[in-house]
This record gives structure tokens, sequence and C-alpha cells, in this order.
């Protein structure tokens, strides 16, 4: 085992002059540093410096769900344009920039070089390539059609990527206000209430009630403020910890994010929006249609929908509409409902699922960019309330000392 891991290839950069006496540069894999320097020499390239990739560097250029569609698209066109398999992917290995793709792709390669089929070589890195990617690409292999089926499931990558970007965007100015908030009135209650409150010790007479209450949340602030921070940070790590670990925490944020305002209404409109495009895209594949909404119910994205799919499937197997059993969980609107259904009568199924993914995907683009327009005039509101409410509070005293004079 230990000389097998020594044996695996591992990322190397390295700087080197080619025929011409040109600098050039660049990234490979290899087992060590005299690997990397015969493989340039057989190139034509005089090393000067090999060096390692550091693990750092690694992990900070970690695989991302664009690079798994640019992937896609980038075999798709090769296998298109006859290229061999094992070529296609060791073309694709060898000239990607980062070191921890290089070496999945290779990996992958080295599989299928050693007679796996694509889908069994994917499977076996379900981190980059979950069950649906694998499903699709096992219908391409049967059908003949790989290259096509993967332009699908490029196009899938992308707009699923970006229909969770703009999800994450809404989800970032609610929490941007709450923080700027806390931010600001947490400073202003610990530096500055108390200067005035040693002002105020020298005036002699009573002070306002709400002059008191400020005063008297500066002192619980400064007195228990990193006891709030530290407990708030265990909350919020115990909450994460909570969700990823338990079903039942998850099923319940799910739940009561999606009836929180506008925020609510962004998140149905995404998950329907997901339903929609993944069914579209593993129907059109020729996945037959239970088995498909096993593989759409984890891609909803929300697990009040993913348990809504899961019914779905069952109502289906057991021989029922599919566009009678979403009516019946009460989760999607009618227009969603009746496209469904005109699908399914005229043998156009997917063609409907995508103009319904399409419609959705554009009103939760429209949906974020409201929000956009509405966040900074919040923002202004929030704190001007509370900045204004903390200085009229401290200067009613002032006020009230010069009305008597």
């Amino acid at each position: 085992m230990a000389r097998s891991a020594a044996r695996r290839p591992v990322p190397f950069r390295w700087e080197g002059a080619d025929r011409t006496g040109r600098s050039v540069r660049g990234r490979t894999l290899a087992v060590n540093a005299a690997a990397v320097r015969r493989e340039l020499r057989r190139q034509g390239i005089a090393p000067r410096r090999v060096r390692r990739q550091s693990r750092l560097q690694g992990a900070a250029r970690r695989i991302v769900t664009g690079d798994i569609a640019i992937f896609s698209r980038q075999l798709a066109t090769m296998i298109n344009a006859g290229i061999p398999l094992v070529q296609a992917f060791d073309i694709i290995g060898s000239g990607h920039d980062k070191p921890a793709m290089q070496k999945l792709v290779l990996a992958i390669r080295s599989d299928i070089e050693g007679g796996t089929a694509l889908a069994d070589a994917l499977a076996k890195h379900p981190r980059h390539f979950d069950d649906l990617y694998v499903k699709l690409v096992a219908a391409g292999e049967r059908a003949g059609a790989l290259d096509t089926l993967l332009e699908k499931i490029a196009s899938y990558k992308e707009k699923s990527e970006s229909i969770r970007k703009k999800v994450r965007r809404a989800l970032f100015y609610p929490a941007a206000v709450v923080a700027v908030a806390v931010v600001v009135t947490a400073i202003l209650l610990i530096y500055v209430i108390p200067e005035f409150e040693a002002l105020f010790q020298g005036f002699g007479a009573a002070l306002p009630a709400f002059t008191r209450m400020v005063i008297s949340l500066s002192e619980f602030v400064r007195d228990t403020g990193w006891t709030i921070a530290v407990a708030g940070v265990v909350a919020v790590a115990a909450y994460l910890q909570a969700r990823r670990r338990y079903r039942g925490v998850r099923r319940l944020t799910d739940r009561l994010a999606l009836r929180l305002p506008v925020v609510g209404s962004i998140l149905t409109r995404s998950a329907i929006a997901r339903y929609a495009r993944t069914l579209a895209t593993t129907f059109a594949a020729g996945v037959p249609l239970v088995e498909a909404l096993e593989s759409v119910a984890g891609a909803t994205g929300n697990c009040v929908y993913e348990a809504a799919v899961l019914r779905l499937r069952d109502d289906v197997a057991a021989g029922q509409r599919l566009q009678q059993a979403m009516q019946n969980t009460d989760l999607f609107p009618n227009l969603v409902n009746q496209m469904v259904a005109v699908g399914e009568e005229s043998g156009s199924l997917d063609e409907m699922a995508a103009r319904v993914a399409e419609f959705y995907e554009e009103e939760v683009d429209h949906a974020v960019d409201g929000m956009s327009s509405l966040i900074e005039p919040l923002v202004m509101a929030v704190l001007g309330v509370l900045v204004g409410g903390l200085v009229v509070a401290m200067y009613l005293p002032i006020f009230r000392m010069g009305a008597v004079i």
C-alpha cells in the first residue's frame, strides 16, 4: 500500500526553455521531479526549475461545479470530433490549470484505459459526479449518443449553478443588513455611549427614561459583549453541524425558509426551476420517468420539495399521472401543473418541463434583481433608525437643559 501511494502522480510546476530559447512554464502530474524532467526533455524543453505544487495551493483551487460543466462540454466536443475517449481524457487532463482537476481526469482516464465503462469510472468519484450525472452518461453510452448527452449535462450544470448563485445572492442581502446593523450598533454602544455617560454624570439632574435605557443597554453590552459574541458563534456552529447531520433539522429549516417574506418566494421558484430543469434533462435522455424522479428529488435543493418529489415517484410508479400527483402535493402552481399535463398528453414532457424551467429561472432572476434594488434604501432606513435613535437618546438631556436655560 505504501509503495503504490508513493507512485501516485502529484502536481508539479515547472519552468524551462524550448528549442528556440524562449521561456516556457506549466503544470503537470508525475510521480516525482525526475519524471517531470524526463518528460520535458522528451518534448524538447530544457527544464530550469521543477517544484511540487503545495497542498495549500491545491486546496485553494478545488474543483467546483463550473469545472465539471467545462469538462463535460470539452469531452462532448472531442467525442463529436471523433477523438478516442482515452486520448480525449489525456488532452483535457494535461491541459487543465487546476492540479486537482488534472488528477481527477487522469484517474478516470486510467480506469477507462483498463476497460471500465465511462459511467462506472465516473461513479468512483461521487463527490464530483453525482448519481444523476452517472445515470445520464450511462444512458448516453447505451444510446450511442454520449456527445449529445454530455452537451445536455454541461448546459444543465451551468444553468443549475447560475440559479444557485442567484439564490445565494438573494440570501446574502438580508444577512448583510443584519450584520451591518449589529456592527454599527455595537460600536456605538461600546465606544460612543460611554463618552456621553461620563458627560451626563456632572449634570446633577435625572436623565430621561429613553436615555437611561440606552445607557443601561450600553453597560450590558460592555459587560457581557464577549459572552454574547462567543455564544452566538457557538450557536451558529452548532446549528450548521446539526443541519449537516440531522435531516429533521434540515427539513424544519427549509420549511421555515419557504415561509419567509420575499426570500421564501425566491426559494420556492428556484426549487421549481431545478425540478423542471432536471426532469427535462433526464427525460430527454431517455431515463424512465420513475427513475428520473428519483434523481430529480435530490436536485431541488429543498427538503420539502425533495420529499414531495419522492411521493410523486411513488404515485407515478403506482400508475397515477404525473400532473395529478403534482397537484396533490399543493406545492406546484397551477401553471406548472397545466404545462406538465399538456406535455403528458402531447408526448413532449421534456419540452414542457424545459419551458417551465426557463420561466421560473427568469422569475428568480427578476426577483433577485428586485431585491437588489430595494436593499440599499432598506439598509439606509435600518441604520438611520438605529443610529438616529441612539443619537436622540444621548441628546435628549442636552435639549432639556437648553430648554430650561
